[in-house]
This record gives structure tokens, sequence and C-alpha cells, in this order.
């Protein structure tokens, strides 16, 4: 029988390939109580298990084979730490130790609560770390209570079905049969995700039903870009999706040939276009793509799936990195956009969800100013490495004046302290300002004051100004970032900053939308940021534009015709 599974896109792509579907371990979850002369050997039963399920991670470090994407050892390396971590450690522990219960349940309980914290986080990347949280814990717990390990059963041209996969899983799937995946959970966030695109394989991830209605031999159609996944579809269908894989084929190679050709649109206006990244290592991507340089560079990657907050010599080694590998490049750091729902392992920075709606909290600058000695090192850091290279600084959730004014303040105070010490400093660092507060941006002009750029948010904007939070099924289906009033704010910050004479980037996933690209043109933007994946289609899409007849689209657009969606509905990518 042929029938469609709707999930999330998270590779581009089609794949076409037999199913292996994965069966998930069964492992039900004793709870018994211990007797007081056996805690301390219920507890060196889970240091026991720890170790174990650390050696297993080693050994499959030690087997990614050496072209594989730099996200599958980071990963793995996150789960490493998370293993370290005080609440898989000793917070089950201390359960065992004051409940007088077993390991595995005084685990499962501390999994439990971790999983509920980071599901009421708005912050989609965040949220995706209950992945790690439940495939960490997974392992620990099966050698815990004995259980198999799902193992992949050979087959060729095989797409694999799991209810979710760890990095450590994808070092089995790097080899060439297999074509792509599918799982029940995740998002375009997850780990799976990421992963599928660094591997350059077509995934839908979300769908919530896979495991269940699939069957190993079943065949499959997964297509990436469109989030569904095609059950046993019959010879005409089968064969009018691989023309459509053979043209997306042919249309990835043009890309390819096509990548040095500049960012012009049919009647000669430059586009320009940056990369966003997390980590150094993705460097090697940005190049490959040919962006003119780096658009947005989280800095808060850095802070991340670690017991602690990195130095300001490391930081500085992170972005002097960066500087040296991109030689001329225009590089923005963004500084640290952490807090209210986005937990780290510094003492001074961590701060939980209080019930309240985290994603209006103490988050990202607020926090920063809130926490000055640790954003001074921060800032140090990346005032040092402006001596290498010029760079901008790029401060997150912004919704005053003043905010800006203090930042401002005390990196003078941080350039007169590095001088004192003889270290060198540029003499002047851009400090520019994410516009992602719906305030901010229907005060843009006030805001051209005090900032050097802007670059747009969208995800946030959106959010924000529809009252929407996109990770939340039962309302995503209202984030639009085509609605009338996020186009005018759009709008509203370009046309302030071009009369302010600085420049208005978009570092928010509509800006690698190549089907919005003619869209935003019209506009007035003239510098996207994307991951560097979607630069290829992008830049095809502005050559294929023309400025007046985008004008007229972005026209439409902001008059709220449907006729205008329509159109861009229509645009091949």
């Amino acid at each position: 029988m042929t029938f469609e599974l709707a999930g999330i896109g998270a590779a581009a792509g089609i794949a076409i390939g037999t199913a292996v579907v994965l069966e998930p371990a069964s492992m039900e979850i004793p709870d018994y109580s211990v007797a007081r002369d056996e805690l301390e050997s219920e507890e060196q039963r889970l240091r026991a298990a720890l170790a174990l399920a650390r050696d297993e991670l080693l050994r499959v470090r030690e087997a990614i084979p050496k072209d594989a994407p730099q996200d599958t050892r980071l990963f793995i390396d996150a789960h490493l730490l998370m293993l370290d971590d005080p609440a898989l450690r000793d917070r089950p522990i201390a359960l065992i130790r004051e409940q007088h219960r077993n390991a595995a349940w005084a685990l499962h309980h501390e999994r439990e609560r971790l999983v509920e914290v980071f599901e009421r986080m708005q912050d989609p990347y965040l949220r995706a770390k209950r992945e790690d949280i439940l495939q960490v814990t997974d392992r620990v717990l099966r050698h815990l209570l004995g259980a198999q390990v799902p193992s992949l059963k050979t087959a060729a041209e095989r797409i694999i079905v799991a209810s979710e996969l760890s990095p450590a899983d994808t070092v089995l799937l790097k080899n060439g049969s297999v074509l792509g995946w599918v799982t029940d959970f995740g998002a375009a966030t997850s780990h799976s995700a990421i992963l599928a695109r660094s591997l350059g394989l077509p995934a839908v991830v979300g769908t919530h039903h896979a495991t269940r209605l699939l069957r190993s031999g079943d065949q499959l159609v997964v297509d990436g870009e469109q989030g569904t996944v095609l059950v046993n579809p019959g010879p005409e269908l089968l064969a009018e999706y691989r023309e459509m894989q053979a043209r997306r084929e042919r249309r990835r190679q043009l890309l390819e040939e096509e990548r040095h050709l500049p960012a012009l649109t049919i009647d000669g206006t430059a586009i320009r276009l940056f990369a966003n990244i997390e980590l150094p290592e993705d460097i090697e991507w940005v190049q490959r793509s040919n962006a003119e340089g780096i658009g947005l560079f989280r800095s808060e990657f850095l802070f991340m799936n670690r017991a602690d907050s990195p130095s300001e010599e490391e930081q500085y080694a992170a972005f002097a990195q960066v500087l040296r590998a991109l030689p001329g490049a225009e590089i923005t750091i963004r500084s640290v956009d952490v807090g209210a729902d986005k937990l780290l392992a510094d003492s001074d920075l961590q701060l939980y969800p209080s019930g309240l709606n985290p994603a209006l909290g103490l988050r990202g600058l607020r926090l920063c100013l809130r926490r000055p000695e640790w954003f001074r090192r921060h800032l140090r850091a990346i005032l040092r490495a402006s001596a290498l290279a010029p760079i901008r600084l790029m401060l997150p959730m912004v919704s005053t004046v003043y905010e800006v004014q203090q930042t401002r303040q005390l990196i003078e105070q941080l350039r007169s302290e590095l001088r004192a010490e003889g270290q060198k400093v540029a003499e002047h660092l851009p400090i520019g300002i994410m516009v992602e507060v719906p305030a901010v941006a229907m005060a843009a002009h006030a805001f051209a004051g005090v900032a050097d750029f802007f670059s747009i948010g969208t995800n946030d904007l959106t959010q924000y100004a529809l009252a929407v939070d996109r990770s939340d099924d039962d309302v995503n289906a209202l984030f639009d970032p085509l609605h009338v009033g996020v186009l005018s704010m759009i709008q509203h910050t370009i046309a302030a900053g071009d009369a302010a004479g600085i420049p208005v980037a978009m570092c928010g996933e509509m800006a690698s939308n190549p089907q919005w690209t003619a869209l935003l043109v019209g506009l007035g933007l003239r510098h996207f940021s994307m991951f560097p994946g979607a630069i290829p289609e992008v830049k095809a899409a502005i050559r294929a534009t023309s400025v007046e007849d985008a004008k007229v689209m972005a026209l439409a657009a902001l008059a709220g015709t449907s006729e205008l969606f329509a159109h861009v509905d229509d645009i091949e990518t």
C-alpha cells in the first residue's frame, strides 16, 4: 500500500531506497528499595555504567573515518562531557543515598527532570539538547540493565528508520550504502539533522510515527526538502521521483560550477553573501561556499558542552583561528547569546526557567550586562582579536539605546586597560546590534544613532511580532515571516539603516530561503548571512532577479496582496 508520512525536512535532496527499521531496545526501569548496607554497592554500579558508556564512546570516536564531518566528532565529544556532568552523576548518587533507591531509577528520575527543563525552552537549539540527554542516559541505562544495543542490518541502498539517531550511530552510517534517514523525533536543529546536512544525506525528522508504521524492506522515497516520506510508491510515481532526483543532481552540479560567479542581479546590483558559523571548525565549509566572510559567529557555542566557561585565552585563540583562516574577510562576532532558557555549566551564568516566558527574560546582552565580570573576559578576547584583522562586534537581544551605550562605555574601559597591559587593540571596533525585538525595528532610526550596523534576526523578530513559538506544534503554522507586519518591520529597519548610512544585514533563516531572495532584494536588503550550504542556491536566485521587478514584488507584499505569495511559491529552486 502506498502512503505518505509528513515530518520536518532536515537535509535537502531525494533518497530512494529500502527501509531498515532500527527497533529500539526495550528497557523497563525497575524501581526498588536498597538496603542501607548495599547503598555503596549501588553507587558503584552507577559509576561502573558511566565508565563503560565513556569507554564505548571513546571507541566510537577512534573509529570515526578521517573524512567524516567535524560535527560528528564534536557531538561525540559533547556526549563524553555530559557523562562528567554532575546532573548525570552526583544527583543520581544523592537520590540513591537519600531515598535508598536503585541506580537505574535514580538516573531515570534525574533524566526526566532534565528533559522537562529543556522541553520548556524557547530556543530551538537548546530545546534540541533534550536529544543529548536521552541518548547519553540511554547508553548508561543499557549498561545498568544489560540491554542490547540495536544493530544495523546489512542492506544495499538502505534508508535508516529510527526513533532517534545519536552522533555515535552516524559513525556506523558513514558508508556508501546509506542513502538517508527518517526519525520519529528531532527538529531541523537536532544533531541528526545537522549531521545529515554535513554528510549530504537527505533526511526527514520529527515524523512521530515512522518506526511504528514502516517495516524493514519497504521501498521509500525521502524528500528532505519537502519533509515527506513516500512509502511503497508505484512504478509511475517512482519514475517521477527518479527524474526529480536526477534534475536536482544536475542542479547541484551546476551550482558547484557557478560557485565562483559574483552575486549580481540581472541589472548589475551587487549583493553581499556571508556565512553563519558556530565554531572555528566550520571555516572549511565557509571556504567551499565562497562566502565573502562571516556575518554571524555564534560565540556562545564556544561555551556549550563543557563543564566551565572558556578562559579569555581560549576565546581569543578561537577568534584568532577564524581570522587567520579567512585573511581579509569581514568577520562579525556576536557576543554570547545565553541566559534564561539557555543553560550553561558556568555557575555565573546558569539560570533555569522561572516558569514565566523565558524568551522574554534575562538573555543575550541583558544577561551579559548583569554579569560584567564575566562579560569583561569575553569582550577582552574580542578586543585582542581585533588587533589581528578587522572585525565587527554584534550585540544580541538589544531592547534599549542605553544598553548599547553602556556596552560602548565598557569596551572603552577595556581598551584602555588592555593597552596599559601592553596588549594590541584595534583603534576602532564597529559595534552593531541584532534587530530581533519588534520595538527596536520600529524605532530603528533612533538605534541607528548608536549602532554602526544592523543585522535582522528574523527568527526571533517573527516569533515576538506574531506571539508564536515556532517550535510549538499547536501554533507553528502561524509562524509566518511573510506576514505583512513582519515585512513592514524589515523594510522599516532597512530604510532606517540606509538613511543613517549604516549597513543592514539579515542573518535569520529567512535569508537562507531562495524562494524569498527576490522579495528581500526588493525590500532593499543588500547583505545576506546564512548557513554556508544555502549560499549557492541564494546566489543563483540573486543572479535571476531584477531589482526593479523585485521592488514591485516587495510593494505588493507590503500591501498584503495574495498574488505575491503565489509568485513566491512558484520560484524554482
